[in-house]
């Protein structure tokens, strides 16, 4: 039996070539001192991601866009055995997602591990952190209740801002003048064909870029001598705290998804009034924000474009960030840097509590 279990390996291992992969993980270490934690938030967001895949084709199985969309999501809600937690699941972990992503960009930055020969995985995970922000904007539709209908209303008003064609965008994607079933379908076929199949390859040109250059070392450590810095390998034991993680990150899920359910609300009615309190999900407040804010200091939409710009030329100055700061080790590019990053983080940060505060 032995025998024979050897003679499968040997033949899987002859065409697929396992033995170097594995050798490549036995081989393979992590750097290890006082921010290494931060390393694993690239792993927590993988995880969320693969929350999203699987309880996402579960729920593709009922759901169905078009006019009956809500009423779909009303069977899977309160129908359809545990649909309420597979949706709950999906919609919870869709936001874990963005915060694991979110919390993985700012600790890449701060440890300047954008720079040589790491600038297009930064510019992949930037990439892949808007592509995700365009998932959760298009899957918020798909129920097509009232908090997700001018919601989306209010969302479409930023791609709106944008000078010349920014009208013809937002019309693009409603697929008229108003957010109707063709904006769901629109936003269902963005959500799992479109999005997915730009996504997964992208996603994979990342992780391969992690494994080709490694975890990199964060400017102060960098400079102590080569003798002096300390690693772990990958395998087994930076893997099994990884999946350590992933066991934590899986309990919070489980815990959100089960004491605080996605709530289903109302059907959308475009003939009543907006409720009071109506706005984008937290992930686009900030740009709201700025919107709303350029908008009460200048005329007409002339604020919006101005506060539109503004945030697309930093946007900009974000992803180009390893073209200017090329320093290997710490010096005052890198603090300037650094500086740049603190003062993004900080409006990012105050103009999300901004927004929320004003809309009591």
């Amino acid at each position: 039996m032995k025998q024979a279990a050897q003679s499968v390996c040997a033949w899987v291992d002859e065409r697929l070539g396992v033995s170097e992969w594995v050798e490549f993980a036995r081989h393979k270490a992590v750097p290890l001192h006082r921010h290494s934690a931060w390393y694993y938030w690239g792993g927590v967001s993988l995880f969320f991601f693969l929350v999203q895949a699987v309880t996402g084709v579960l729920l593709l199985l009922y759901y169905r866009p078009g006019p009956d969309a809500y009423e779909s999501v009303r069977q899977i809600t309160y129908e359809i055995h545990f649909g309420w937690l597979i949706r709950s699941a999906h919609s919870w972990s869709g936001n874990l997602m963005l915060a694991a992503i979110f919390v993985h960009m700012f600790s890449v930055f701060f440890m300047h591990a954008y720079r040589n020969p790491r600038e297009f995985g930064w510019w992949s995970g930037v990439i892949l952190l808007l592509a995700t922000m365009i998932f959760g904007f298009s899957g918020y539709l798909l129920p097509m209740n009232v908090l997700a209908y001018f919601a989306t209303k209010v969302g479409l008003e930023i791609p709106h801002a944008l000078p010349v064609i920014g009208p013809k965008i937002a019309e693009l994607v409603r697929g008229g003048l108003e957010v109707n079933e063709f904006t769901v379908q629109r936003f269902f076929a963005l959500h799992v064909v479109v999005l997915p199949a730009l996504f997964v390859p992208l996603l994979g040109f990342h992780l391969w870029l992690v494994q080709r250059h490694g975890n990199a070392w964060p400017p102060a450590e960098e400079a102590k001598p080569a003798a002096a810095r300390k690693t772990i390998p990958f395998f087994p034991n930076f893997l099994m705290k990884d999946l350590a993680m992933w066991l934590i990150a899986l309990n919070v899920l489980a815990l959100l998804a089960s004491l605080f359910p996605w709530d289903l609300g109302d059907p959308a009615d475009p003939l009543k009034p907006a409720p009071p309190g109506i706005h984008p999900e937290w992930y686009y407040m900030s740009s709201f924000q700025v919107l709303k804010l350029f908008g009460q200091w200048f005329p007409g939409l002339a604020g919006e474009a101005v506060g539109m710009v503004l945030f697309t030329l930093g946007l900009v100055l974000w992803f180009l960030v390893p073209l200017y700061d090329t320093t290997q080790l710490a010096g005052r590019r890198a603090r300037n840097t650094s500086y740049f990053g603190l003062f993004a983080l900080a409006v990012l940060v105050a103009t999300t509590i901004w927004g929320y505060a004003g809309l009591r």
